[in-house]
Formats: C-alpha cells, sequence, structure tokens
C-alpha cells in the first residue's frame, strides 16, 4: 500500500491550511488551464483518481456530469469529502491507486491533481485507466514537474541575482523522501519522458502538454508567484484513448 500520510492528524491538519484546501479549485493557479484541458462534461461519468475533499468532484457535478467517483486513499480526506457533499451523482470511494482495478469502458472521463507523483507504478495506473475509459475518453491530469521531484542542490544567485536550482540524479527515477508539510513524506520522482511515454506505451494519444507558469494577468493579480516563472512547478498533461477515426 502506497504511504498513507494524508490520514496523519498534524499533516492532514497543515493541510487543510492551504488556499486550494480551504477555497477549493478557484484557489489553484494551475486550474484554468486544466478547466480548459478537460472540457465539456456535461452527460458524462468521470473519475478523479485522488479526489482529497472532493473540489473538483462537486464541480464535475456542477457541469453536468451524469456520474462522479472519486477515489482517495486517505479516510480523513474521505471523510471530509463526504461531509461537504450534498450530490446523488457522487460518489467516494477508498482505493490504493498503485492497486486501484476499474471496470472496463466505465468512465468518459478521468481527472488527476498532483497526485500521480505518489503512486509508485504510473504506468500500471494509466494502463487501468486506459481500460476504464471510452474510445474517445479523456485523461487529464497534473503532478508536481519533475524538476521538483528529483533531488536539487542549494539554490544559488545567478545572472541577475535569479536563484536556480541546479539538478542533481535527473535521470535516477524513483523513491523520494522528502519534508512538505510534515517530515518523512514518500514521491516517486521520474522524468518528464517516462510519464509521457508511459502514456503513449499505454494506448494513449498526447493532446496537450502543459508545463505552467503564471501569465502577465496573473502577475498582476498575484505578485507573489513571480518565482513561477523560474522553473515549471506543474506539469498538466491531457491524453485521450482512440478511436479507430482519432488521428495520431
Amino acid at each position: 500500500m502506497a504511504q498513507n500520510i494524508y490520514d496523519d492528524e498534524s499533516f492532514f491538519d497543515a493541510y487543510a491550511g492551504l488556499p486550494r484546501s480551504a477555497v477549493g479549485l478557484d484557489a489553484a493557479p494551475e486550474w484554468p488551464a486544466l478547466r480548459a484541458m478537460v472540457g465539456d462534461v456535461s452527460g458524462t461519468r468521470v473519475v478523479d483518481l485522488g479526489c482529497g475533499y472532493g473540489w473538483f468532484c462537486r464541480w464535475a457535478a456542477a457541469a453536468g456530469a451524469s456520474r462522479v467517483l472519486g477515489i482517495d486513499l486517505s479516510e480523513r480526506m474521505l471523510a471530509r469529502a463526504t461531509a461537504m457533499t450534498d450530490d446523488d451523482r457522487i460518489t467516494y470511494e477508498r482505493h490504493d491507486l498503485d492497486d486501484l482495478d476499474l471496470a472496463p469502458s466505465s468512465v468518459d472521463a478521468a481527472y488527476s491533481s498532483l497526485t500521480l507523483h505518489y503512486v509508485a507504478d504510473v504506468t500500471r495506473l494509466f494502463s487501468t485507466v486506459s481500460r476504464a475509459l471510452v474510445a474517445g475518453g479523456r485523461f487529464v491530469f497534473s503532478v508536481e514537474h519533475p524538476v521538483f521531484t528529483s533531488p536539487r542542490r542549494a539554490a544559488f544567485a545567478s545572472v541577475d541575482d535569479r536563484p536556480v536550482w541546479p539538478l542533481d540524479g535527473y535521470f535516477d527515477e524513483g523513491r523520494r523522501v522528502t519534508d512538505w508539510l510534515g517530515p518523512g513524506v514518500v514521491k516517486h520522482h521520474r522524468t518528464l519522458t517516462s510519464y509521457l511515454g508511459g502514456l503513449l506505451a499505454t494506448g494513449f494519444v498526447l493532446r496537450s502538454v502543459v508545463e505552467w507558469q503564471p501569465s502577465h494577468d496573473d502577475l498582476t493579480a498575484h505578485p507573489d508567484w513571480a518565482m513561477e516563472r523560474e522553473r515549471p512547478s506543474f506539469l498538466l498533461v491531457s491524453a485521450e484513448r482512440p478511436t479507430a477515426q482519432t488521428p495520431v
């Protein structure tokens, strides 16, 4: 079973203090780009892998999804999601994504936000999602960008005194232990090639790949995001299970 750090009381309390936890999707700077990738979900069956508080599940239902399944490993997360949800189109289930099984052709769209870097065998999960999607179904996800999950030396000043984060062992993939909201958080580092190659190997067609950065309008509204233009924080991907007519 994957590490269940979100059921640690002190970690869960620290996570609850993050803006995206307290406010929801609108507090996530990458959400507008992800929302554009997700597109129209009206009348669709949606699964959210690593649903947390259920913010996306509720958004999808409000946007017209016919059925939404939220999956998470954390009992605390699922309890919070259930308490915040009043919509019989939405159900929540507890599963470890490393062992997840979904019925073939059971969903029209799959979504995951900042969860897959906790998954040890992401190619297995890609294969599970591919089987679960109908032909033409889409899979949209975000992860911490590999420049963050890779080990880094300490920042130092370069040209114009802008900090840089030189990488150590970027191509050495595998388990990483880091301190984030608490000590001993386990994540899995993989390269950009492994994410995209894993999708292609499991039958997906890539539709969009974004190394997220704030726009000039974002920086006007949030000048504290300036550092986010120095290196990508998030990798956003949209992929599709092709039909026979889908152009590659």
